[in-house]
């Protein structure tokens, strides 16, 4: 699948690219790291009695598979994490379930989190890419390599600010809650351009699969938030 089809087909559902596909193919080749917002992004930032959000296995597994592509590429493994402002159980358990590098809680200003995680990975900012929805993401958007921003209508001249300051490569067609996750992750492995590879790995769990998978697998998530500016290990999950 070439970068004009994976366009095409993307534009029809009403993505909308903000960077041209091209050039956003290229900047996708120099990412890392994938890392996520939680509310907002896995779910409509709705919260339960016990003050958490949830999230869909349809999402979770298009971050599986955009690991994976990742993976067949460059033969690592690509850095994960969730930075969220809030302390919301189901993403401690996301990134424990999922073996992500890392998950940040309760970070006001979510550029510590984002220079931290670099360090500890030896990242530049501009290897990682960021989905994102909201006013508290900026300060990564700003600064990162690739940005996607997960779709809300009701946020009219929040997206216009966020194109106007060059903060996305591309919006979501579909909104927060309605597996725009998995339409960014499927995005990214579509102009990475081994999207049927990576689905026929899968399959037939190949060899190449499994030895990706046993080497997620192995991987423990880290747990941090921030005290006065500073970011410290947190509660495991």
């Amino acid at each position: 699948m070439n970068t004009n089809h994976t366009e095409s087909i993307f534009t029809q559902i009403g993505g909308v690219f903000c960077t041209p596909a091209e050039k956003l193919t290229d900047k996708l080749k120099t990412i890392k790291a994938f890392v996520f917002d939680w509310d907002g992004v896995f779910n409509n930032a709705a919260k339960n009695e016990n003050k958490s959000s949830t999230f869909n296995e349809a999402d979770s597994m298009g971050t599986n598979m955009l690991r994976f592509s990742h993976y067949i590429l460059n033969n690592k493994l690509p850095a994960t994490a969730i930075i969220s402002g809030e302390k919301n159980e189901m993403a401690l358990y996301f990134c424990n379930r999922e073996h992500f590098d890392a998950c940040y809680y309760k970070i006001p200003d979510k550029i510590i989190a984002l220079q931290n995680f670099c360090g500890l990975n030896q990242l530049k900012i501009e290897e990682v890419c960021y989905v994102f929805d909201d006013v508290l993401d900026l300060s990564i958007a700003a600064v990162c390599g690739v940005r996607i921003l997960i779709n809300r209508k009701a946020n009219p001249l929040f997206k216009n600010y966020i194109v106007q300051n060059n903060f996305a490569d591309y919006i979501t067609a579909h909104e927060s809650g309605n597996f725009a996750v998995r339409e960014a992750c499927e995005l990214m492995i579509g102009l990475l351009g081994n999207y049927n590879q990576c689905m026929d790995e899968r399959k037939d769990f190949t060899p190449l699969y499994a030895t990706y998978l046993a080497q997620r697998q192995s991987g423990e998530t880290g747990f941090f938030t921030q005290i006065d500016g500073v970011v410290i290990e947190g509660e495991r999950g």
